[in-house]
């Protein structure tokens, strides 16, 4: 009887939760969401030309995710041969993900999600943010986070559906599992 107690129970806040999320086929519901150049990026405006990759991502300026944005930034111009754009989001906050996006030269826009709400939309886990100290081209940086998302990715179609899913995120081939996806459906 409490064995089956506590599977229920954790059947429950795990839905509760949000963490099973939006599977693919399903539309992604409209979200905004402030961008690292300070400005408001909707999802709405995003969608209608081509397909959108939604990565999630840990930290800024963090080994893995650092190798992951740098990926999709050197293979831009692939993505964009077969009709596709780049969002990154994290808890970081937008002053962090500036920080980021020019300490590595990134070419696609980065979206701050501190209260983890976009990443329960999709079903993605989050953990508690904090404080990451640590130095960079000699210079001491500070990079604060609302919280801390797993790592995922998504492709969304032009209407907003989703077509892909990795819930098993390898970082550093993240952006060539993602492009042979893509060379799949051209």
């Amino acid at each position: 009887m409490n064995t089956m107690l506590t599977i229920v129970i954790i059947l429950i806040s795990h839905g509760l939760s949000g963490e099973n999320g939006l599977k693919t086929g399903d539309k992604v519901p409209a979200f905004e969401a402030t961008a690292d150049n300070g400005a408001v990026w909707t999802l709405n405006e995003n969608l209608g030309d081509q397909y959108l990759v939604v990565y999630f991502y840990p930290a800024a300026m963090t080994g893995g995710c650092t190798a992951q944005a740098c990926n999709y930034r050197d293979m831009s111009d692939e993505l964009k041969k077969l009709n596709a754009s780049v969002v990154g989001v994290s808890g970081d906050n937008p002053e962090g993900l500036k920080f980021f996006k020019k300490a590595h030269n990134l070419n696609f826009t980065l979206i701050s999600d501190e209260s983890g709400k976009i990443a329960r939309i999709f079903g993605v886990p989050v953990r508690e943010g904090g404080v990451f100290k640590n130095e960079f081209n000699g210079k001491e940086f500070e990079l604060e986070r609302g919280v801390t998302t797993g790592r995922q990715t998504f492709i969304l179609d032009k209407e907003g559906r989703i077509v892909y899913k990795n819930e098993q995120v390898n970082a550093s081939k993240d952006t060539e599992d993602v492009l042979n996806f893509l060379k799949s459906r051209n």
